[in-house]
């Protein structure tokens, strides 16, 4: 039998392509309460207007964060528009110790080293209804450009044709809909014998006073 003693928590590692609507589905999630804490990342880029330090990343600088990779110290990292961005292996360890569910935000190159690095979590990718979908959300963001459209269409394919290493694919149709999936998600990974089968002490032997 398992020798686990008490609840560890669980990483939920969330994929999306651009326009998916991932942003908001976390954001949901972490604002609802299902007991969830967001993973925060390590950043080489400069602060922007509100942000906070260990709030909103941790911000170090180069040097830190190149000494930080050769320490082993990052469950992945990636570059990306010239600035580093990285995720503690030392912060997911210690989540799992003390019992608590993180929710990491993260592309499918981060996904793909997290589950070779750290060879825990549960990962879900949120899919668009269709592609003609996907295309109307980022053209309705009216922040982007024909060809950054273009660009951001052309990696959801590739994007997409990953998702079928997650354990999980939820449809983001409805915000609503999608969060509760996710929500059920949790739940029932929560559940799972592995990870509460320390419940059965009290019903063994071994437990009984």
């Amino acid at each position: 039998m398992n020798n686990l003693k008490h609840r560890e928590g669980i990483l939920f590692v969330v994929s999306a392509p651009s326009g998916a609507g991932k942003t908001s589905l976390c954001r949901e999630l972490i604002d609802s309460s299902v007991d969830l804490r967001q993973s925060i990342s390590f950043t080489t880029r400069e602060k922007r207007g509100g942000e906070r330090d260990g709030v909103d990343y941790y911000f170090i600088d180069t040097i830190t964060f190149q000494q930080k990779i050769a320490a082993g110290e990052f469950a992945e990292w990636a570059e990306v528009h010239g600035h580093l961005y990285g995720t503690s292996l030392q912060i997911l360890n210690a989540a799992t110790a003390q019992g608590t569910d993180l929710l990491l935000d993260i592309d499918c190159q981060g996904a793909a080293q997290i589950k070779s690095n750290y060879q825990q979590g549960v990962f879900i990718f949120i899919l668009p209804p269709d592609y003609a979908e996907l295309e109307k959300r980022l053209r309705g963001r009216g922040t982007d450009d024909e060809i950054v459209i273009q660009h951001r269409l052309e990696n959801s394919r590739q994007e997409i044709s990953q998702a079928f290493w997650y354990d999980y694919l939820v449809v983001n149709d409805d915000i609503k809909s999608a969060r509760d999936k996710i929500v059920a998600i949790l739940t029932a990974e929560r559940c799972r014998s592995h990870r509460t089968v320390y419940l059965l002490d009290k019903f063994t032997t071994k437990g009984e006073k």
